[in-house]
């Protein structure tokens, strides 16, 4: 009896607000009979969808992935998931990015597999780094993120003298069309 080789395929999204359709258009287009799914970081390491994914796979299939940082975001946990597909006759095949093909963890491939996560998660590192060091940038010059306050230095006037009136927060609040958490906020401060 012959073995039926299937190609499966996986996708993750970091966060629930994340929409994974690209993912999966590659993946169909690929040619996937069956797609697993995950919506979590890929620093989490119980991923449900990944584990079943694995757990479904069997000798002579591939597991596809649109981009290698969709297996993980450390070298280590990438090339344990391809060192175990390997050792199970599992391929492994990459749509998109720099590492885009399939890879083998024996000689030259497995040396070119290592390097290349290696730069994969260099480069996000240096992403987060950027990223941290932009929003230090922005603080030191007294910008922040987030949402505006709408209350003003007048706003908090007002309120503060309405209040040692003895007027309740919440009438203050209604009265300067604010809402009472942010009214609360502001007098505690």
């Amino acid at each position: 009896m012959a073995t039926t080789s299937h190609l499966i395929g996986y996708k993750r999204v970091s966060t629930n607000a994340q929409d994974a359709r690209l993912q999966a258009d590659a993946l169909a287009e690929a040619g996937c009979s069956k797609v697993f799914e995950d919506k979590l970081s890929g620093r989490n390491t119980d991923r449900p969808g990944l584990l079943s994914a694995l757990d479904y796979l069997r000798g002579g299939d591939t597991l596809c992935v649109w981009k290698l940082d969709r297996l993980g975001r450390s070298t280590k946990d990438v090339l344990t998931i391809a060192e175990d597909l390997h050792s199970r006759g599992i391929a492994l095949r990459i749509l998109t990015g720099t590492l885009a093909g399939s890879y083998s963890p024996e000689g030259e491939g497995k040396f070119f597999f290592t390097m290349m996560v290696a730069f994969a998660e260099l480069e996000r590192d240096m992403i987060v780094e950027r990223t941290r060091a932009g929003l230090d940038a922005a603080k030191s010059q007294g910008r922040t993120g987030g949402r505006p306050t709408v209350i003003t230095d007048d706003l908090l006037s007002v309120a503060k003298a309405r209040k040692v009136k003895g007027e309740s927060v919440s009438a203050i609040a209604k009265a300067l069309g604010v809402s009472r958490a942010t009214l609360y906020r502001h007098l505690t401060d």
